[in-house]
């Protein structure tokens, strides 16, 4: 075996917290964070989500992810709404909208540029690798 499972998870994180790096840099010009695009693009993919859904998606405890939301709230990008019950259901502003766009392309660019050493057909192959790793769902 010509890679341990410890080096592959390994370089696995190393993508990971470059990848980290190399967002936040790219993200910075539009004065979101990674954990703001994030959310951005969550509530693009799944409007009027709960707090405790947000904060799934996003890897965060609810409480961190309140602080977040009302932050974004403050600053008019997302808009929280009553549900039913207590819930607090979660929209994207239109300047929310609007950044998420324009963070998707910056976002694009920097995986782009980190998988453009790989062929299409490696590409996929990793994709179908790390799909298999995972597995399915546990909380699905």
């Amino acid at each position: 075996m010509r890679y341990r499972t410890a080096d592959v998870a390994l370089s696995v994180k190393r993508l990971q917290y470059r990848h980290h790096r190399a967002l936040s840099r790219a993200l910075a010009p539009l004065g979101l964070s990674l954990a703001q695009w994030d959310t951005l693009r969550h509530l693009h993919r799944h409007p009027d989500a709960s707090l405790h859904d947000l904060a799934v998606l996003t890897f965060q405890t609810d409480q961190s992810f309140g602080s977040l939301a009302a932050r974004m709230a403050a600053r008019g990008l997302i808009e929280r709404v009553p549900g039913p019950g207590r819930a607090v259901r979660h929209r994207l502003t239109e300047e929310g909208a609007r950044l998420r766009a324009a963070g998707q392309d910056a976002v694009d660019a920097v995986f782009d540029s980190s998988f453009r050493a790989l062929s299409a057909d490696q590409l996929d192959q990793l994709g179908a690798l790390l799909d298999a790793a995972l597995g399915p769902d546990p909380t699905a």
